[in-house]
C-alpha cells in the first residue's frame, strides 16, 4: 500500500458510507493512510457554497466522512498551484487554494486539471491493512473511474 493507489470497496462495505467507492490514497506512513471517495459528486456545487456564491459552478466530490467542514483537493498543476504535496506523478495533494480558485474562475484550470473534496477518509496506522485483511477493500490496478475528466 502506498500513495497515489486506488481502493475498490468490496460487497462488505454495502450500505455504508464506503458502498461501490472507489478511494484514491494520498498519503500512507508510519502514522495511518488519507484519500479521497473519487467516484462520488456531492450534490451542490462550490458556487452554492457561502463563501464561494461568486465562483463557477464547479463540481465537489465527496470526498469522505472524515472533517466534511473544510475542503481538500488535488491537482496536476504544480507550475500554477505553489505548495502542493507530490502524491504520485504529477498529482499533488493541496497548496495555495486561493491561487487555484482564482485559476479556475478565470478558466486556466478546468476538471482535467483539479478535483475539490468536501471531507476525506483517513485511518490510522495500519487500520487500513487490517480492512483490506479482512476484506473490506481490494487493491484496484486500474481504476474504474478516471482521477481526473477528459484524460
Amino acid at each position: 500500500m502506498k500513495a497515489g493507489m486506488f481502493l475498490r470497496s468490496t460487497s462488505l462495505q454495502d450500505d455504508t458510507y464506503f458502498e461501490q467507492a472507489v478511494i484514491f490514497i494520498t498519503e500512507h506512513n508510519e502514522k495511518g493512510a488519507m484519500g479521497f471517495v473519487v467516484n462520488k459528486l456531492f450534490p451542490r456545487r462550490i458556487n452554492e457554497l457561502v463563501e464561494f456564491k461568486d465562483s463557477v459552478p464547479f463540481p465537489l466530490h465527496e470526498g469522505g466522512p472524515v472533517d466534511q467542514e473544510h475542503l481538500f483537493f488535488i491537482h496536476q498543476r504544480p507550475d500554477l498551484i505553489k505548495g502542493g504535496d507530490p502524491v504520485t506523478g504529477n498529482i499533488h495533494l493541496g497548496g495555495d487554494f486561493k491561487a487555484a480558485m482564482q485559476y479556475l474562475n478565470n478558466n486556466t484550470i478546468t476538471e482535467k486539471d483539479i478535483l475539490i473534496f468536501i471531507g476525506y477518509c483517513g485511518w490510522d496506522d495500519q487500520e487500513l491493512e487490517a480492512e483490506i485483511a479482512e476484506g473490506s477493500w481490494e487493491l484496484a490496478e486500474e481504476p474504474s473511474v478516471s482521477l481526473f475528466t477528459g484524460r
